[in-house]
């Protein structure tokens, strides 16, 4: 089968995870059971994405080609030595728009900026010449008028769009319509992670609810120490993070908590955690007879891997969406894939439809 065309905006930490993961699978044939959950997907493995293109701000990316950009500083994740792919693709300039916040421009040097329009018929030209089928953001959070100028440019070019992260176009109904009218799928919004703190919370949190309890208060804080989380020191830059994740959790109970009896949400940046990501989550509720319990759970993870493990899924299954025309959401995969997608569903039934999806 032919390869899968993807392009890549924003060449950082998620990216890097993403295919040196896939280098590695390769080095490692006999280690593919960890860690993937669908080994081959409509025909595809996870060896046939084809990233032919690729756009960053930053200085030391921009211009470099694309199997060594994944390397440069801030970057932090060195899975495997080197990569054997990608080496013939030049990373082109992405418009700087929202993309960067005030603490990221202490480790991420932009280039100069140029003309917005020029930009945008440079990379509208790129995703063209090279035959791109589907265009992966991995822009930071608070990145809402870059992640708009993306999806536009998934429009213009016809390609479809997976949006990782939490500025809402799959699950916004006029991005959702103007996908739809173009005939496109678009995978969205906001990554949940393969064993992430969201998709535990919201698992726990279904199962007190499921069976009886009454939950009266909960919390989830998350740090790290990558340029992720330097980037949600900015607090105006948080607000879809913080809806992201709260109603994901708020979708999985018979009755919402009220506003303050609920946080959920990016809490600090310690930088000698790097990937390492930290969550801790607090349940607190009463049970039979009016009886209080409480539950606090740890987790710990690389948070690169977590986001691989699920864009590996993502992007075969917006090819599939290609192949079978299909135009709009991709209920089922957002679902499954996406804190925030267009139709909240548990996760047992977000998976169920998948598989139905999957099977056609």
């Amino acid at each position: 089968m032919a390869k899968i065309r993807c392009a890549v905006v924003g060449v950082g930490n998620c990216f890097a995870g993403l295919v040196q993961g896939v280098e590695y699978y390769r080095l490692h044939p006999d280690q593919q059971v960890v860690g993937v959950m669908h080994p081959v997907v409509g025909g595809y493995s996870i060896h046939d994405l084809d990233f032919v293109a690729a756009f960053d701000v930053d200085s030391k990316k921009v211009g470099k080609p694309l199997n060594e950009a994944v390397y440069a500083e801030p970057n932090k994740v060195k899975w495997v030595d080197s990569l054997s792919l990608m080496t013939d693709v030049l990373v082109r300039q992405s418009p700087q728009l929202d993309g960067v916040g005030m603490y990221v421009q202490k480790v991420v040097k932009p280039v100069n900026e140029r003309p917005v329009e020029e930009l945008r018929k440079e990379a509208l030209q790129e995703l063209k010449d090279k035959k791109v089928e589907i265009l992966v953001s991995y822009l930071p959070v608070g990145a809402d008028k870059a992640t708009k100028f993306w999806a536009q440019m998934c429009l213009d070019a016809k390609i479809a769009f997976v949006n990782c992260m939490p500025s809402f176009i799959a699950s916004e109904p006029e991005w959702a319509e103007k996908f739809r009218k173009a005939g496109l799928p678009v995978i969205g919004d906001d990554i949940k992670g393969q064993v992430g703190a969201t998709i535990i919370h919201r698992t726990l949190a279904r199962l007190c609810d499921d069976r009886g309890t009454k939950i009266e208060k909960t919390y989830q804080i998350n740090v790290g120490g990558n340029t992720d989380f330097l980037s949600m020191k900015e607090q105006d830059r948080l607000t879809s993070k913080k809806i992201s994740k709260t109603e994901s959790v708020q979708s999985q109970l018979r009755q919402r908590l009220p506003d303050e009896q609920i946080y959920v949400g990016p809490s600090d940046f310690i930088p000698f955690l790097g990937n390492t990501k930290l969550m801790f989550m607090r349940i607190e509720g009463k049970q039979w007879a009016n009886i209080p319990y409480n539950m606090e759970v740890r987790l710990e993870v690389d948070d690169k891997a977590n986001s691989a493990g699920i864009v590996i899924d993502a992007v075969r299954l917006a090819k599939i969406a290609l192949e079978r025309r299909l135009s709009g959401p991709v209920e089922a995969a957002s679902a499954y894939l996406m804190k925030h997608p267009p139709k909240q569903m548990t996760d047992p039934e977000a998976r169920t439809e998948l598989e139905r999806y999957i099977k056609g």
